[in-house]
This record gives structure tokens, C-alpha cells and sequence, in this order.
């Protein structure tokens, strides 16, 4: 009767594997029992997903090998696409390669570069090896292919800057789903919104904004928008409006037209220099008076509800760096890299999602923002200086010889300044009430409040201007600064911000996901390595001892009697 009920249970135990494993052929569920449930998609990527009926490949260019901490990020990678090609209605295929393997130096550079012309960038590190440091070239980049559309996506954004390779590899990976969903959308709707960066007003040129609009050309329409010719069918056709250093004022009717765009919903990025001040003036100089922009924009800004102060930020704690000479040796100019405290590294407000996780921010001369009382308007800061920091307020003198001052520590202890603002809701009209200005024969809109639209404003002209090198006028890649051969956050913050506006799902929400780093803690590693060395490598030996001893005298207590 016994081994009777023993085959039952054995067939039983058999009989519901296989029920399982068929059941697990057409069911998914994964139970996630982490406390930060980093194995958990979000349901707005579940329903993009869900939806999705175009087949999907996703190749990943981290593969062969790699540093620790990229073998964990690669192993972050592999366990959420897995889960995209659970949830997903149509086929997701995965791939991981090696683009460099088995390759010759020749045909390494031929690789290198057919893959940056197609958006993969490749990333060069120093490896600690037997040997000593190498440098190895990896590919922390994605490449998404759907109905016949290509989209690049950037998994590791913080290479060169603050913070350790676990730190950075670990916000990487807390960006993982926001980045790959979003990217997703792009490729699946096929969607285009159109962004204008304006160009009637002495902003910054094509070649200062190269990288700026090629970035955001991989999934947005770019172009420049002249205020003093576009009519309200071209207005209508917008979805995002970049304002960015404009140097002349602008006249109402390009004010009206601005006007009308916030009325109908539309978002601006506002990047302005209220103050004027340029590095390159001093140069060769004995200083330069830093006077206040006459742009005419006051009076718009104050009824949406911000205010850019004429005054400039100084920030000895956080700040850039720039090349000054220090002499003459052998017929050559020699320069030396030194802090300049009025190009300070803006923090990002952590509690934003559209700047969580963003590296420092550089930049130039920027002025401190306020907000104004505006009804209905939602008012978030999103980029500050350090709490050691003074304002100087314009007009003011400035000269290289500065680099040299010795500065009191007392006379900058303050609180953090704010340099960027968010506002968001349906903002008053300016121009309600007011006569429509010349060139302007009809009314475009009666409205004096508008639909619901967001704008950013930014008390720095200079935030999204990529610098160019001086010998063949190439342009470098937004927020790499050329001198300290830093990358900065600025792109970051670009991409970011044009999510956010363009985006009607608010996916940018999936970056407040956090994952936890549980590392072992150093010091008492340290202080407790050979007790634990001694108790891993001795104590299975002695409880293996133990258990035969114990078998032992257990055998002979049963048999002996």
C-alpha cells in the first residue's frame, strides 16, 4: 500500500510540472519580490506593448568582453528586454553582439565609424588589467529596427562625469525602461512633432546649435522659425518652441505670435541672457563691462508667471573650468585649465522627473530665476547653483585677471540660487484687451486664458549651445566642453525637456524608479576579511566532519542492537 501511494504521488508530481509548463506556454507572470520591484515593468509600458502589433528587433551592442560593471548593466538590459518580449503582442527579437570581434585594427575603424554615422557611438575606457591600465573601445548603445525604422538609444549617459562607474552604472540602469519605452513609442507610432527654434532675433546659429537639432532630428521634424514671417497655419503646425540667446528685442508682433502659440497650448523652452557677458571679449582685454539685454520679453514672461533677474551668478564650489595663459615658453603659448566661478554647474532638482538622475548642467554668466504670482499655473524649480554662492548684479566688470583673486570664503556662503523654472497650466493672455499690433490684420485667437501648455525658462543663453573647435569649425557634441574634456549633462537635459513637451503619456514619469545599490561595506570587509576567509573555507570543511562523525556512530547505534 505504501509504494502504492508513493507512484501516485510521484505521478501526480510529474502530472502538474507538465500542466505547469503547458499553462507556461501561453501565460506569463513573473513575481517580483525585490523591495524596489526593479523587475516590474510600468503599465504604461504594458499598454504601448499590448498594443504593438509590428514586429520588433533590438540589437544591443554590449557583448564579448566587458568591465564589471558594464557585465552588469548588460545583465540589467537582458532581464527587461525579456519581460518586453513577454508582454508584447507582436514577436521581439533580442539580439546581443560584439561589433568589434575577431576584427582588425583596420576593420575596427571601418565599424567604428559606419556605426556612428548610423547613431551607435562607441565609448572608450580604461580597464584595470595584470598588465596594468588598457584601453578598450565598448558600444553601451541599442539599436531599435521597426517597419522598415531605425532609432539609436543611449543606455549610459555618464561617462565623464561626477560620481563612480557603480553610481553611474546604476542610474543607468534606473533609466533603463523610461529609455527603452520611450524609444520604443518613437519607432512604433512613427510619430514627428515639429520643433522650431527661432531664428529672428540674434539667437544662436546653426553651427552653435549643430548638435542640438541633430540630436533631436532622429525623431522630431527640426527647423528654424522666424518669428517676423510665420503666420498662425505655421503656428498651428508646432508643437515646441525653442527660444534660445536671442540678442535683439523683439517687437510685439512677434510677441502676439508667441503669444498666441502658449493660447493654443503650445510649449517654449526659453533660454535667455539677460545680462551680456562673453568669455571670448575678454580675451586680449583688459576687462569688459557686463550691461543688461534690452530683449522687450519682461512684461511676457511676468504675466506666465517667471521672472530672469539682471544679475549674474557666481559659484567657487561648482564651477567649469577655462584655459588661461600663463606665459610664454620656448615661442609657445602655454595655458593652464583654472575654475571660473561665473560658469557654475547647475544640480538638477531630483524631485523633478524631467531632470531626475541628470548629471551637472553647465553654464555661462546665468542669472537667477523667480516666479511671479500667476493663478492656475503650476511653478517647479528644476536647476539650482550650490549653497556657496554670490549674485552680482549688472552692470559689472569683468576681466581674466579675476582667475587670480583670492576669494573670501564668508562672502559666498548663502543658499542655493535658482537659474531654471518650470510652469505648467493654462496661462493668462498678454495681449487681452490690447490692440493687435502692426502686421497683425485678424485675431488669431479670442481667448484670454488659454489651453493647458508647459514652458521652461532658463536664465542662461548658453545651456544648449555646443561649442566649435577653433582650427576647422567642427561642432562638439553638446555639453562636452573641449578644455577639461568633461561631458556635462546638457544634452541630457534637452532630450529631456522635448520628452516631457511632446509627449502626451508622460513616460518621463518612468524615471522615478529606483534601484538600490546594496554594496558590502568596505571598512568592515577590511577589518573582518580573515575571520570570514576563515569561517568560508573551514567551517563547510568541519561540518562536513561533523556530519560524518555523527553518521558514523548513528549507523553503528541503529545496527548494533
Amino acid at each position: 500500500m505504501n509504494l502504492k501511494n508513493k507512484w501516485i504521488t510521484a505521478v501526480l508530481f510529474i502530472t502538474a510540472l507538465v500542466v505547469l509548463n503547458i499553462i507556461g506556454q501561453y501565460a506569463f507572470k513573473r513575481f517580483d519580490f525585490t523591495a524596489d520591484k526593479r523587475f516590474t515593468l510600468s503599465e504604461k509600458t504594458k499598454s504601448l506593448l499590448a498594443r504593438n502589433e509590428k514586429p520588433i528587433i533590438i540589437t544591443v551592442f554590449l557583448n564579448g568582453e566587458l568591465p564589471p560593471a558594464f557585465k552588469r548593466l548588460q545583465g540589467a538590459v537582458s532581464n527587461i528586454l525579456s519581460d518586453y518580449q513577454a508582454y508584447s503582442k507582436a514577436d521581439v527579437k533580442v539580439v546581443f553582439v560584439d561589433p568589434l570581434a575577431g576584427l582588425s585594427q583596420a576593420d575596427q575603424d571601418t565599424v567604428v565609424n559606419n556605426l556612428y554615422e548610423s547613431g551607435i557611438e562607441a565609448t572608450n575606457l580604461s580597464v584595470k588589467t595584470e598588465a596594468g591600465l588598457t584601453q578598450k573601445l565598448v558600444f553601451p548603445m541599442a539599436m531599435i529596427e521597426s517597419d522598415g525604422k531605425q532609432f539609436p538609444v543611449k543606455l549610459f549617459q555618464n561617462l565623464d562625469t561626477r560620481g563612480s562607474y557603480e553610481d553611474n552604472i546604476n542610474r543607468a540602469i534606473e533609466n533603463l525602461e523610461y529609455i527603452f519605452t520611450s524609444s520604443l513609442k518613437k519607432v512604433i507610432t512613427g510619430s514627428n512633432p515639429r520643433i522650431g527654434f527661432s531664428e529672428s532675433n540674434g539667437e544662436l546659429s546653426d553651427q552653435q546649435l549643430n548638435d542640438a537639432m541633430h540630436s533631436l532630428s532622429n525623431s522630431y521634424l527640426v527647423g528654424r522659425v522666424d518669428l517676423n514671417t510665420i503666420d498662425k497655419a505655421g503656428l498651428d503646425k508646432l508643437k515646441m518652441l525653442v527660444i534660445a540667446k536671442p540678442t535683439k528685442p523683439f517687437t510685439e508682433t512677434e510677441k502676439y505670435k508667441i503669444n498666441y502659440f502658449v493660447m493654443n497650448g503650445g510649449r517654449v523652452l526659453w533660454s535667455i541672457d539677460q545680462v551680456r557677458a562673453e568669455l571670448d571679449s575678454l580675451r586680449g582685454q583688459s576687462g569688459q563691462m557686463a550691461t543688461n539685454s534690452n530683449l522687450n520679453l519682461d512684461d511676457m514672461l511676468f504675466m506666465y508667471g517667471a521672472r530672469i533677474n539682471y544679475n549674474i551668478i557666481a559659484d567657487p564650489a561648482n564651477s567649469a573650468e577655462i584655459p588661461v595663459s600663463t606665459g610664454v615658453v620656448g615661442g609657445q603659448n602655454q595655458m593652464q585649465l583654472v575654475p571660473w566661478i561665473y560658469y557654475p554647474i547647475l544640480l538638477p532638482d531630483t524631485t523633478e522627473s524631467v531632470v531626475k538622475k541628470l548629471d551637472g548642467v553647465k553654464s555661462e554668466f546665468p542669472s537667477t530665476v523667480d516666479t511671479i504670482g500667476a493663478k492656475n499655473i503650476k511653478k517647479s524649480y528644476i536647476l539650482t547653483t550650490s549653497a556657496f554662492n554670490k549674485v552680482f548684479e549688472a552692470p559689472k566688470l569683468f576681466s581674466l585677471q579675476m582667475v587670480g583673486e583670492h576669494l573670501d570664503p564668508r562672502a559666498f556662503q548663502s543658499r542655493p540660487q535658482h537659474v531654471g523654472l518650470m510652469l505648467e497650466g493654462s496661462f493668462p493672455s498678454v495681449f487681452a484687451g490690447r490692440p493687435l499690433p502692426a502686421g497683425i490684420t485678424q485675431p488669431y485667437s479670442v481667448e484670454n486664458v488659454g489651453k493647458p501648455a508647459k514652458m521652461i525658462v532658463i536664465g542662461d543663453g548658453d545651456i544648449f549651445k555646443n561649442q566649435v573647435s577653433a582650427q576647422n569649425g567642427t561642432p562638439f557634441p553638446l555639453g562636452y566642453d573641449r578644455y577639461s574634456q568633461r561631458t556635462f549633462g546638457n544634452k541630457a537635459l534637452l532630450l529631456n525637456i522635448v520628452d516631457y513637451f511632446t509627449d502626451d503619456d508622460n513616460l518621463i514619469a518612468l524615471r522615478s524608479k529606483e534601484v538600490k545599490i546594496r554594496l558590502l561595506d568596505k571598512g568592515k570587509i577590511k577589518l573582518e576579511k580573515t575571520k570570514w576567509q576563515l569561517i568560508n573555507v573551514a567551517a563547510p570543511i568541519l561540518l562536513l566532519i561533523f556530519f560524518a562523525i555523527f553518521q558514523h556512530y548513528y549507523r553503528k547505534y541503529k545496527y548494533a542492537k
